[in-house]
């Protein structure tokens, strides 16, 4: 099957060799000039994988969307409107889009499926392929599970067997909206994560037990399934977001409470500012989002501020614990 990747970053070239590695011929797609296209084209290798022969590097992008039949994209969530509208010069009739990348657009609070229906592509045609795990225990064998999700049932199925392995297990997803937000939600926990790890860290175990329920109330507003909040999207993702040294937004969140700078993408940034957006249209309380969402925005000492929301959580009044 002609598969193209459509991001060579670090979760793009993993997904790209590990479709090769299932028999595929695949294109690993970067924009001329990015350092991690650079160097995969210096190299054929990065810090994660080494490109196999079945895997072609371009930067013709109009070459890696037409030859393909699926088309898997992996980029940072707040660009992904833009890019569509690059993709979408293209004939794309009939393809399928394989959306490996988890965030909710800050302007608008829209996931990232309804971005692309909205750039013209047919919800029948998208899918999501989300989940826990990092490439650098993928690569070592140590297998996990992982979820694809998508409006039409034919297709999530189709992929789950073209794509499942010994290294991955798949299930099925069954409510698309409740996978997305899970999905993105989750970054912003791994931020609160990291922040813990600085300034209290026995703090997990509930950040883990309220996160999932305060990202369960939103999806259920928003007309989702609220126990995706519980399922490997969000809370079976909190493993390798929450305490994994491989997490970009809970190394985030603990430079952030030392007063230091991150310079890699964390995604769990833009979605808190997104979720928040979100939390005020639906009028769903959401303390922990908005914590991470005030010392990720707001001027002032990182260090102070962090132990400072901290507080205002603990000093919110008392309620049941499940209760709405």
């Amino acid at each position: 099957m002609n598969i193209s990747v459509l991001g060579c970053g670090r979760w793009g070239s993993f997904i790209a060799w590990y479709l090769s590695r299932r028999g595929n011929a695949v294109i690993s797609w970067g924009p001329e000039g990015d350092p991690s296209y650079e160097v995969l084209k210096a190299t054929g290798r990065n810090e994660y994988v080494t490109l196999d022969e079945r895997i072609t590097l371009t930067c013709d992008l109009k070459r890696a969307v037409t030859s393909a039949e699926i088309v898997v994209i992996s980029i940072s969530s707040q660009g992904l409107r833009g890019f569509m509208q690059r993709i979408m010069q293209f004939p794309v009739q009939g393809k399928v889009f394989v959306l490996c990348m988890k965030g909710i657009e800050t302007g608008t609070g829209k996931r990232l499926s309804e971005i692309l229906v909205e750039s013209g592509v047919p919800a029948q045609n998208i899918a999501v392929w989300v989940g826990p795990g990092h490439i650098q225990s993928f690569v070592q064998g140590v297998p996990n599970c992982m979820v694809i999700d998508s409006e039409n049932e034919q297709l999530k199925k189709w992929l789950v067997g073209e794509f499942k392995s010994d290294l991955i297990r798949f299930y099925y997803g069954n409510d698309l909206l409740g996978t997305e937000i899970g999905a993105a939600a989750k970054n912003v926990m791994g931020i609160a994560a990291g922040v813990l790890d600085v300034v209290c860290v026995p703090l997990k175990g509930p950040l883990m037990s309220r996160g999932a329920r305060e990202v369960a109330r939103l999806i259920k507003a928003m007309g989702g399934n609220e126990l995706s909040a519980y399922g490997l999207a969000h809370l079976g993702d909190y493993e390798t977001t929450l305490f994994s040294p491989y997490s970009h937004n809970r190394k985030y969140g603990e430079m952030l409470a030392k007063g230091q700078r991150f310079e890699k993408l964390a995604e769990g940034v833009a979605t808190s500012k997104a979720m928040k957006l979100l939390g005020e249209r639906y009028g769903v309380d959401l303390p922990i989002t908005e914590a991470v969402y005030h010392v990720c925005y707001e001027e002032g000492n990182d260090a102070e501020r962090c132990k400072q929301e901290i507080a205002k959580l603990f000093n919110r009044s008392t309620k049941a614990e499940l209760d709405d």
